[in-house]
C-alpha cells in the first residue's frame, strides 16, 4: 500500500516551513511541494490539491476559502491552518485536547481547522473549568498575551529583524491591535464556551519565538472551591495523560521570580505547560507557556495530520 500523499499548499510561509521540516524524513507519508516558480500559480496549486490524500493549507484566509472550495467535490482532506473556518460548519476544530471527544472527530473529519496559537493556550486554560463549573460562563475574562515576533510572519519578521529599526533590542514588550477585535476572539468564545466575547490584549516581544498567555481571574468572580489547588486537579483530571501538555502544580513551592514564566521555556517543541498562581486576596493568575510555531501552529497541525492518517498522534513530535 503506498504512502498517503499530503500536499502543503503555502510551504514559504512560516507555519507552512515548519511544517515541511517536521515532516521531513517521514517514510510513512509522501511530502507534496510546489517548485517556487509554481507556489502562487492557481492552477497549478489546485492540481497538487486534488492529487493529495490530505492537503495542509498555509494560506491568508481568502486564499483558503479559494483552495477549500477546490475539494468540495473531491475525497482530499483538508487541514486548514488559516482563521476562516475555525468556526466555520461542517469543520471540525483540531485542538485534540479540548473535548475527551475531539480525537475522533479529527480522526473521522474530512475538514480539520487547525486552532489559532492564543486560542490554544486560552481554552486549554479555561474551558476544563467552565466545564467543571469552577468557573461561570458568564465571567467577563481578560487576556494577556506575549509572543514572539515570528507570529506576525514574514512581514512581522523583517519588521523586528531589520537592523533600521533596532526593535530587536526593544528593553519592553510591544502591544498591538488594541483598537480593532482579534482574530482570535471567535474561536476563545466560542470553543471556550464562554457568554461573552474575552478581552484581548496582544503583545509582541523582542524574541523570535516563544509566546505566554495570562488570564487574571478576580476573586469576586470565582466561587469558593475555585482555588488554585483545584484548578491544577481539574487540569490534572483532563490532561493527565496527555503526551503534549505539562501541568505544574500549585501553589508553587516557592515565589516565582523573574525567570519562572520565560515565554521561551517550549521552544522547538510541541509542548505547553500551564501554571495557577494564586494571591492572598483570592484571586488567581492562569499561565500558559508554549511555542506560538510549535504547539501554537506547526506541532498541533502534525497532532491533527497524523490523527487523521491514522498514525500515533506523536509521531515526529517533541513534548
Amino acid at each position: 500500500m503506498s504512502a498517503p500523499k499530503v500536499f502543503i499548499d503555502g510551504h514559504a510561509g512560516t507555519t507552512g516551513l515548519r511544517i515541511r521540516d517536521w515532516l521531513a524524513g517521514r517514510d510513512d507519508l509522501e511530502l507534496v511541494t510546489l517548485p517556487e516558480e509554481d507556489r502562487k500559480n492557481a492552477e497549478a496549486r489546485r492540481e497538487r490539491l486534488l492529487a493529495s490524500d490530505l492537503t495542509v493549507l498555509c494560506l491568508p484566509d481568502e486564499a483558503a476559502q479559494e483552495a477549500a472550495k477546490w475539494a468540495e467535490d473531491s475525497a482530499v482532506r483538508l487541514l486548514d491552518s488559516s482563521s476562516v473556518h475555525r468556526v466555520a460548519p461542517g469543520w471540525v476544530y483540531g485542538l485534540p485536547e479540548l473535548t475527551p471527544d475531539r480525537r475522533e472527530a479529527i480522526r473521522q473529519a474530512k475538514q480539520v481547522s487547525n486552532p489559532g496559537c492564543y486560542a490554544s493556550a486560552f481554552l486549554l486554560c479555561l474551558r476544563p473549568l467552565v466545564d467543571a463549573e469552577l468557573l461561570s460562563a458568564a465571567t467577563p475574562i481578560t487576556v494577556h498575551a506575549l509572543s514572539g515576533y515570528s507570529g506576525g510572519g514574514r512581514t512581522l519578521i523583517e519588521k523586528w529583524e531589520d537592523p533600521e529599526d533596532d526593535l530587536s533590542r526593544l528593553p519592553f514588550e510591544a502591544p498591538y491591535g488594541l483598537e480593532r477585535a482579534h482574530k482570535h476572539i471567535p474561536e476563545m468564545r466560542f470553543h471556550g464556551g464562554l457568554e461573552l466575547d474575552p478581552q484581548f490584549i496582544p503583545a509582541v516581544g523582542p524574541f523570535a519565538c516563544g509566546m505566554r498567555v495570562e488570564i487574571p481571574l478576580h476573586a469576586n468572580g470565582l466561587s469558593p472551591e475555585t482555588t488554585a489547588e483545584r484548578v491544577a486537579k481539574t487540569w490534572a483530571e483532563r490532561y493527565g495523560n496527555e503526551p503534549f501538555v505539562r501541568i505544574h502544580p500549585a501553589p508553587a513551592a516557592e515565589s516565582p521570580h523573574e525567570k519562572s514564566f520565560d515565554p521561551r521555556t517550549c521552544n522547538d517543541s510541541n509542548r505547553i505547560e500551564l501554571h495557577v498562581v494564586p494571591h492572598a486576596s483570592g484571586h488567581l493568575l492562569l499561565i500558559a507557556i508554549l511555542d506560538n510555531l510549535g504547539k501554537g501552529a506547526a506541532g498541533v497541525a502534525i497532532q491533527n495530520l497524523n490523527l487523521m492518517l491514522g498514525c500515533d498522534e506523536t509521531t515526529g513530535l517533541v513534548g
